[in-house]
C-alpha cells in the first residue's frame, strides 16, 4: 500500500465502489513490477535527451531540463487513486504528453466561440507563418490533428529537421494541409504560438485559471517554452510554452496531476459537477484523424490496437518519450493510469486492464458528466 492509495480525486456524483471487480493481488503485482522498469540513464537529463535528438545540425537544446527521478505513477478508477508506486506527487518532464494537454487549450478557445476547428487560422490570429497560400488553408483542426504539413522555421528549428516526422509519417513534400500527417514539434510550436496570440496571454496562465485549478491540481506542475520563444502581445513580451521536450522545455507535472487530467476527459470534461471542457471537445480530442485514424486532436487512439497492440481497444492516451510518459484513459473500465520514467509500459497496460475489468453498458467516458 501506497500512502496515496484510497486517495479521492474527485468525489464521485453517485455511491460507487472503485475497487469492485478488481483483481487486487494481480493488479499490486502489476504496478510493482512497473516500478522495478526505471528507465535508464534519466538523472542526467542534458545527456539523455542529447542521445534522443539524432540530427546533429540541430541538437543545441535551448530549453530548462529536469532531471529525472525515477518510475513513477498512479492507477485511478472511479476518481479514485487505488494503487501507486515511486512518487507521483513528483514533477517531471511530459515530453510529447505536453502535445494533448496543449489540445486542452484550444479546448477552451472553442469552448469561448474564439477557435473554430475547421477555419483557417489566419482568420483569427495574424502570423506571418498564415500568411503563405499554404499558410492560409491552414486550420486550427490541421494544427491539432498535426496534419498541416507547414514547412518553415521557428525559434530557430526549422520543420525538416525532426527526424520522428519520417517515422510513421503519412505526409508528401509540399502536399496540401489535412492531406497527410506527420509527428512534428516544430509544427506543434507552431500551435503554441498560434494559441497564445490567440488567447491573449501565456498558455500556463491559461491552463491553471480555466483546468489546473477547477481540478484540484497541486501548484507543482510548470509549462517552459525555449528561450528564445515568445509572442508580442500588444507591447507586451509573452513567453511561448513548447508542444513537447524535444530540445528541452515542455510540461513538467506529476504523475498525480496528470492523472487528474486524464479523469477530466474521461468524466466528459466536467469536475465535481462543474463544466470545464464541453462534451464536444472531448469527443473531438478522440475523433479519428482521416489520414492516421490511431491520432485524434493531439491524442492517441487505441481503437484498432495499433498503439499498444496488447491494450485494450479502448483506450486513449497521451504519450511522450515512446511512451516512457504515458497518460491512459479507458472510459470502457472508468480506468486512468499514469505513469512517469517506466519502461515497457504496454506490460503494464496490459496487466493493469486484465485485473480492472470493463464496467456494463456503453462507454462511460465521453456519455458522463453534466
Amino acid at each position: 500500500m501506497s500512502r496515496h492509495d484510497g486517495e479521492v480525486l474527485e468525489p464521485a456524483d453517485r455511491p460507487v465502489d472503485p475497487w469492485e471487480g478488481v483483481n487486487e493481488a494481480a493488479l499490486a503485482q502489476a504496478v510493482q513490477a512497473q516500478a522495478a522498469r526505471p528507465v535508464r540513464g534519466i538523472e542526467d537529463m542534458a545527456s539523455y535527451l542529447a542521445a534522443q535528438v539524432s540530427d546533429t545540425a540541430h541538437r543545441e537544446v535551448v530549453g530548462p531540463l529536469l532531471d529525472g527521478q525515477g518510475a513513477s505513477g498512479v492507477v485511478v478508477r472511479r476518481g479514485t487513486v487505488i494503487a501507486s508506486w515511486g512518487e507521483p506527487t513528483r514533477a517531471e518532464m511530459a515530453f510529447s504528453a505536453t502535445k494533448s494537454v496543449l489540445s486542452l487549450v484550444g479546448g477552451i478557445a472553442f469552448d469561448d466561440g474564439t477557435l473554430r476547428l475547421d477555419e483557417p487560422v489566419c482568420r483569427s490570429v495574424d502570423l506571418p507563418q498564415f500568411g503563405t497560400v499554404h499558410g492560409r488553408a491552414i486550420t486550427w483542426r490541421h494544427l491539432l490533428d498535426q496534419t498541416s504539413q507547414w514547412e518553415g522555421e521557428l525559434w530557430g528549428k526549422p520543420t525538416w529537421v525532426d527526424a520522428q516526422s519520417a517515422r510513421e509519417g503519412t505526409e508528401s513534400a509540399g502536399g496540401a494541409p489535412g492531406g497527410g500527417w506527420a509527428y512534428n514539434d516544430v509544427r506543434v510550436n507552431l500551435t503554441a504560438l498560434a494559441l497564445t496570440v490567440l488567447s491573449g496571454r501565456s498558455l500556463p496562465d491559461v491552463l491553471r485559471a480555466r483546468v489546473m485549478t477547477a481540478i484540484g491540481a497541486s501548484d507543482d506542475w510548470s509549462w517552459h517554452g525555449y528561450e528564445n520563444a515568445a509572442a508580442d502581445l500588444n507591447g507586451a513580451r509573452v513567453p511561448v510554452v513548447s508542444g513537447g521536450a524535444h530540445w528541452g522545455g515542455g510540461l513538467w507535472i506529476s504523475a498525480l496531476d496528470l492523472a487528474r487530467i486524464g479523469h477530466l476527459c474521461l468524466r466528459g470534461g466536467t469536475w465535481g459537477g462543474r463544466r470545464v471542457l464541453s462534451r464536444r471537445w472531448i469527443g473531438e480530442l478522440w475523433t479519428p484523424c482521416p489520414v492516421k485514424p490511431n491520432y485524434g486532436l493531439s491524442w492517441w487512439l487505441n481503437d484498432d490496437c495499433s498503439v499498444w497492440p496488447q491494450a485494450p481497444r479502448t483506450g486513449r492516451c497521451a504519450r511522450g518519450n515512446a511512451g516512457s510518459h504515458l497518460l491512459w484513459v479507458d472510459p470502457a473500465r472508468e480506468l486512468v493510469i499514469a505513469s512517469r520514467w517506466g519502461a515497457e509500459v504496454e506490460r503494464l497496460l496490459t496487466e493493469v486492464s486484465g485485473a480492472v475489468p470493463p464496467v456494463p453498458g456503453p462507454l462511460s467516458g465521453q456519455g458522463s458528466g453534466a
